[in-house]
């Protein structure tokens, strides 16, 4: 676990707690039960083969997928339900959609709007959203476009964008709702591979600020650098979590090790 500068506020908003969570697709059960909590302005990686589980335990952290079992919680809030009468009913959709502008999500295909500038995709939630003042919202859009290297690409279409600027842009777009915390699912998997590192740079830079970031990858290498802590999942379960190095170098569970001897780097072999 990392340790906080004596200089540097330790996070106190953006925990995550899942419990017993379960999701089924066509009587095909994806999530079996999963438990995970995450506390404030930590960078948890998950990680495991496709079909493990992995995007859809990420999806119901903001109630893109409804629950089967258990219970999602941000900083101790229920998402997408409130309790009644011993059970959960699920909220309104102005309700749900206000919760979600709490959890930035960025996905694996970008999914900007193409006849907005990259400034206006950044602006356009706090607009219509959070009914900020334009003036504010395009202001801020602005700071956020430089934080992740943009500034010099404001008014271009995301057609007129790399994968890489495009996926940047969306990371600025999530940012833009001030969220509790991010979640990222596989935000490089669609990137040429040399566009890969400039994505994963701009997450670097979050994984220092505070913000609790969640982040599905198969970057190992920026698992291994950036992470507080590293969770396995296989077949709807989480087989194992620790710290990076623990994971890495000395994994508990065979299916871990069977998994990590297959996508290693060979310079980084167990």
């Amino acid at each position: 676990m990392s340790t906080v500068p004596p200089n540097q506020v330790q996070p106190t908003r953006g925990s995550v707690e899942a419990v017993g969570v379960r999701k089924s697709f066509n009587g095909t059960e994806v999530l079996k039960g999963v438990t995970l909590t995450v506390s404030p302005g930590e960078v948890v990686v998950i990680l495991g083969p496709s079909g493990s589980g992995k995007s859809t335990l990420l999806r119901t952290i903001n109630h893109l997928e409804k629950l089967d079992g258990g219970y999602v919680a941000v900083d101790g809030e229920l998402v997408g339900y409130r309790p009644g009468h011993g059970k959960l009913h699920e909220l309104r959709e102005k309700d749900i959609l206000a919760q979600r502008a709490e959890i930035g999500f960025v996905f694996q295909n970008f999914n900007l709007f193409p006849h907005l500038t990259a400034l206006e995709n950044v602006a356009e939630a706090p607009i219509y959203a959070q009914r900020r003042p334009r003036a504010e919202a395009i202001r801020r859009a602005r700071e956020l476009l430089e934080r992740v290297g943009l500034a010099d690409r404001a008014g271009a279409y995301p057609r007129q964008l790399s994968g890489g600027q495009q996926q940047r842009v969306a990371i600025a777009r999530a940012l833009a709702l001030d969220p509790k915390v991010v979640l990222f699912d596989e935000p490089t998997s669609a990137l040429d591979p040399e566009l890969v590192s400039e994505v994963l740079e701009v997450i670097r830079g979050l994984a220092s600020s505070g913000t609790t970031l969640i982040v599905v990858t198969h970057e190992l290498g920026f698992a291994r650098d950036v992470a507080d802590r590293v969770v396995f999942m296989d077949d709807g379960v989480i087989v194992e979590e620790g710290t990076p190095e623990q994971i890495f170098t000395e994994p508990r569970q065979d299916r871990t090790r069977a998994f990590l001897s297959k996508v290693l780097e060979p310079a980084f072999q167990i």
